[in-house]
């Protein structure tokens, strides 16, 4: 027994040991497992012979470095120049709008984040609430849709969260008419991408302008929904980062830190479709009068049965109800105020003749009621309402009418969807009730491998600096506690829950008193060494008992044996004697051989 206690107090031990040291690792390891294997340089380890013996290590510290695109790229911009370089701000003004918000005269600002843990890293903030905001930068080269992967690739911070705003992006279409100085809503683009929020609507916008092959009119073609919950995109205060994927067979990826959050194929994910249908409804069909679509009609040979009652009616007055004792005839239901008065102001003249209000006639609280008492109604068991023939299939039925299908004068079939208007610059034409949103890191490029490790040079930092400052899983906890208090009752069962199982498991066992225990009291103790006695001669006698039924069992098994030997022999023997004995046996009715006699007794 007290080893078992040895062993529950060790787990114990163990258990808060592990317990707390999995609590340090989450403080200043866990935070930072997300950093990639090409940001070490950008982390600074404490020198371990610094630190003082017993005390926690300090979290790493991230220090930030401009990243530099390891490929071809058509467009990147880290803004750490700290400056709008390449950039244009818009002067244009929004068409049927107010002259008071139709210009697009929202601030722009070149800044790093409010509560940046990478001092040094700037981005591109829109400054202004309640305004239109529009700038732009153009491309090194032209993008031409062919051979190659697109991939667009951005940070955002909604640094005060979003109440209706967006922060998408449009890649402005190569046409002779662009000019980056009157960038405004209508300006063509080719793909507009990026999240988007008003309300409780949470959007991330995949939106490509197709050209019909045959009228040569652009048509917006968008993206399903994503199944993912964006809201924590919006809302948690954290940069995230924004990738979408187009590839040269029509199918595409959009990705949320990383993460594929929506995907599918240019010609059967978007809405409206990009190719029409073949046949559409005749707009000149029309329904011939004599088409009968009703499913069901009244039985023209139905009649009314005779004793059908239509002037019935649905109610009618209780007979047997009897008037309740102590009902008050006399007394209106309602009575004068007799506590009221005349207004001072009160001019008959003017108003009429006064009257006090009405009030409860308190001599009716205590009875069942007061004034002329009359019986109450109940429904009529001999109503039936007006009489309507019964409903029955309609022989005539021929179904819902539709226009005959004729062949689509529009039709076309585009089966490259991705060869779309080449595009060459990018631009942010945005409206937004919050400020301070931040943008940084814009890549457009055709290698995937470039734009992943321009993310982890960029976004990854941010992330690991993050990681780094935010409190460990208990601190979280904590905080999380103070928001939602019925957490504490969670937390106090799990810990609980488990101590309890251990200690119900270390202490089930029954506990046998030891000799020190009864010395300490006059209570008649056993005498251990005569029951272990007893015990020793039982257990001997049971051993003697086997012992003697064994050789019971082994003289029974020669005496069958001198038996059968006996028997071999008598019947050798000749048949007079064997009659005698066959004689001698029905005399007596027992055997003459007293040898045989001693073995079947045995």
């Amino acid at each position: 027994m007290e080893l078992k206690w040895l062993l529950c107090v060790t787990l114990l031990i163990f258990g808060i040991a592990d317990a707390q040291t999995h609590d340090g690792e989450d403080d200043h390891g866990d935070d930072v497992i997300d950093i990639e294997d090409d940001l070490e340089d950008g982390v600074e380890e404490v020198d371990e012979s610094k630190s003082e013996a017993g005390s926690p290590p300090p979290s790493p510290k991230v220090t930030y470095k401009t990243p530099v695109p390891t490929g071809e790229v058509y467009f990147v911009e880290n803004f750490d120049k700290g400056t709008l370089e390449g950039w244009v701000l818009s002067k244009a003004k929004k068409d049927d709008t107010d002259d008071e918000i139709a210009k697009y005269d929202g601030k722009w600002e070149v800044q790093e984040m409010k509560d940046t843990k990478l001092p040094g890293d700037k981005g591109l903030v829109l400054m202004s609430r309640a305004k239109h905001h529009a700038i732009s930068a153009k491309l090194t080269k032209p993008f031409v849709f062919d051979t190659k992967p697109l991939i667009v690739q951005y940070e955002v911070n909604f640094q005060n969260g979003i109440e209706c705003g967006g922060a998408y992006v449009k890649l402005l279409s190569k046409t002779t008419e662009l000019n980056l100085d009157q960038f405004h809503d209508k300006t063509p683009y080719t793909i507009m991408f990026g999240p988007d929020k008003c309300g409780e609507d949470y959007k991330l916008h995949f939106i490509f302008r197709h050209k019909n092959p045959k009228t040569g009119k652009y048509e917006e073609k968008h993206a399903k929904r994503p199944d993912a919950d964006l809201k924590t995109y919006f809302t948690d205060k954290k940069t995230h980062l924004y990738t979408l994927v187009l590839n040269p067979d029509n199918t595409f990826e959009i990705l949320v830190d990383q993460t594929v959050v929506n995907s599918g194929n240019l010609l059967n994910d978007m809405t409206p479709a990009v190719n029409p249908p073949q046949e559409i409804e005749d707009p000149d069909d029309q329904k011939p009068e004599d088409w009968d679509e009703r499913p069901k009609i009244p039985d023209p040979d139905a009649v009314k049965p005779e004793d059908w009652d239509e002037d019935a009616p649905a109610k009618i007055t209780d007979e047997d109800a009897v008037k309740p004792e102590g009902w008050l005839d006399d007394e209106p239901e309602y009575v004068a105020d007799p506590d009221a008065e005349k207004p001072e102001d009160w001019d008959e003249d003017m108003d009429g003749e006064w009257e006090a209000p009405q009030i409860a006639n308190p001599k009716c609280e205590s009875a069942p009621g007061c004034g002329t008492w009359q019986r109450p109604m109940i429904d009529n068991p001999n109503y039936k309402g007006k009489w309507k023939p019964p409903m029955i299939d309609n022989p005539n039925y021929q179904g819902i009418w539709k226009p005959r299908k004729i062949p689509n004068p529009d039709f076309f079939e585009d089966l490259e969807p991705f060869r779309m208007t080449p595009f060459t610059a990018v631009g942010l034409e945005l409206w937004s009730m919050t400020s301070d949103i931040f943008f940084d890191n814009f890549i457009i490029c055709t290698n995937r491998a470039v734009a992943e490790d321009w993310a982890n040079d960029g976004w990854g930092l941010k992330k690991a600096a993050d990681g780094a400052a935010e409190p460990g899983v208990v601190g979280q906890m904590m905080a999380a506690a103070e928001e939602r208090p019925w957490l504490w009752v969670v937390y106090i069962l799990t810990v609980a829950l488990p101590v309890f199982l251990v200690v119900l498991f270390c202490c089930s066992g029954k506990k046998q008193p030891s000799a020190a225990e009864y010395k300490k009291t006059d209570a008649p103790q056993p005498d251990v060494k005569e029951e272990e006695e007893k015990e020793e001669e039982k257990d001997k006698r049971n051993e003697d008992e086997g012992e003697e039924e064994e050789e019971e069992e082994e003289e029974a098994d020669s005496n069958e044996d001198k038996l059968e030997g006996k028997q071999k022999s008598d019947a050798d023997i000749g048949s007079a004697s064997q009659e005698e004995d066959e004689e001698e046996e029905d005399e007596d009715g027992k055997p003459t051989s007293k040898e045989e006699e001693k073995i079947i007794r045995t």
